[in-house]
């Protein structure tokens, strides 16, 4: 995670403390590496904790201020998602048992392990059951049935890592019961996996591109994010897969922030250097921007973009002394909060892109709304390395709860309800 922020008033103790984030991140890919960073944390004085208090507090307004202001065409609340919606991301999570969830894991059977909660031995359910809810209007629920007729002989893309495949595991779930059985199929044709609906000749598809360009971590399945090596300039590669889809849902986020520096090549492919992660998103992204600006016909298609998928990995953050993470907690944060986890120089980045571009090109800030769902992440209840984790390793959730991915039915059911309503508004 780059550590240069726009506020001057960050010290150099609160950038070093910041700089914990890519530790937890990679305990993710490579069990144990969080310790040296938390016994590290965990050393710091009672007087830095509550200056960083003050930072995180003001870091809190500021990136609710990024998420929810904007004067682009490009941003979804900008008129584009429904007349009566001033801005579908400010609002409240509400608590709704009687409508939520929309689907049940025992209902959908294209779900994997990584995200099945409850199937993992998650003894509480209520994550399942929260409804957002914007202050300026209804968001619409989710109508399976009007997306796939709008679907019809179309494709639809989730486009990034693995939480754009939950993203897509998500919205798969929310149509497949609207389809009679034998009507629908599932396709592995790596990187991409492909849903489709018989009778409407419409496909939800997922392609795996973690950074969006091309990379050395573009296997389906053989990757790894210690030895990131990316490829600034390029996505021939991965765009000849998407070139015609009718609706394109690109994320690209968490893979970046292991450490404040990547290995990358923007030029020849044996040119390889060192670059700062926030100046090497924006030049990723630009390559993209180019592609989007040469390869895009508006008149017949439509680009999203995902904001950051926010992480809760330090409790500290939303309840001041204590020394845990995610796990075990079962209700949103409630109030202002914007977490450390979130990086408001890759924000800035990518609005920056986004508002430069020639081809309208929809923002779906979903961070804020997320950054309160502290109790929505599969902490021990999930799998690593293809294996769940074992009864000592959810023993000992400090080193190995995944505070970054989200149980389903879930958050990102949420993402898809914003996403659904704005693809069926946008052609109405």
């Amino acid at each position: 995670m780059t550590q240069r922020q726009s506020s001057s008033s960050f010290s150099r103790s609160d950038r070093k403390i910041l700089t914990l984030f890519p530790y937890a991140l990679v305990s993710l890919f490579v069990i144990g590496t969080t310790r040296l960073g938390l016994e590290n944390f965990r050393s710091r004085t009672n007087s830095q904790f509550s200056e960083l208090d003050r930072q995180i507090s003001a870091w809190g307004k500021e990136g609710r201020d990024w998420m929810l202001s904007s004067s682009s065409t490009n941003i979804l609340d900008q008129g584009t998602f429904m007349d009566q919606c001033n801005n579908v991301f400010d609002g409240e999570w509400v608590l709704d048992n009687a409508s939520y969830p929309l689907y049940s894991e025992q209902s959908c059977p294209y779900l994997t392990k990584q995200v099945t909660c409850q199937k993992n031995g998650r003894p509480d359910s209520l994550y399942q059951n929260w409804r957002w809810n914007p202050r300026s209007c209804d968001l619409p629920r989710f109508d399976a049935v009007q997306l796939l007729e709008v679907l019809r002989n179309k494709r639809l893309m989730f486009i990034g890592d693995s939480i754009q495949r939950s993203q897509w595991e998500s919205m798969v779930c929310l149509i497949h019961s609207a389809i009679p059985d034998g009507k629908k199929s599932i396709h592995r044709i790596p990187p991409r996996k492909i849903f489709k609906a018989e009778d409407y000749n419409a496909t939800v598809e997922f392609y795996w591109a973690p950074f969006i360009v091309e990379s050395n971590s573009d296997h389906a399945v053989k990757h790894t994010v210690q030895k990131r090596l990316a490829h600034l300039n390029s996505v021939a590669k991965h765009s000849q897969h998407w070139e015609g889809v009718d609706f394109l849902v690109f994320g690209s986020y968490v893979w970046w922030m292991y450490k404040p520096i990547i290995n990358a090549t923007n030029g020849p492919p044996e040119n390889v250097k060192e670059y700062n992660v926030t100046t090497a998103y924006r030049l990723a992204l630009k390559t993209w921007a180019n592609w989007i600006e040469s390869k895009i016909d508006p008149r017949s298609q439509k680009v999203f973009f995902m904001s950051s998928s926010p992480t809760h990995l330090w409790s500290w953050e939303w309840r001041a002394g204590s020394d845990e993470n995610c796990f075990n907690e079962a209700y949103p944060i409630q109030g202002s909060y914007w977490g450390t986890g979130s990086n408001l120089d890759i924000v800035r980045v990518l609005k920056d892109v986004i508002n430069e571009l020639k081809i309208e090109v929809t923002l779906l800030n979903i961070t804020q709304l997320s950054e309160y769902r502290k109790d929505g992440h599969t902490s021990v209840y999930t799998e690593r390395g293809g294996k769940l984790l074992t009864r000592e390793q959810k023993s000992d959730p400090k080193t190995f709860a995944d505070c970054i991915h989200w149980c389903l039915p879930g958050v990102p059911d949420t993402w898809n309800e914003i996403l659904c309503a704005h693809i069926i508004s946008s052609i109405m």
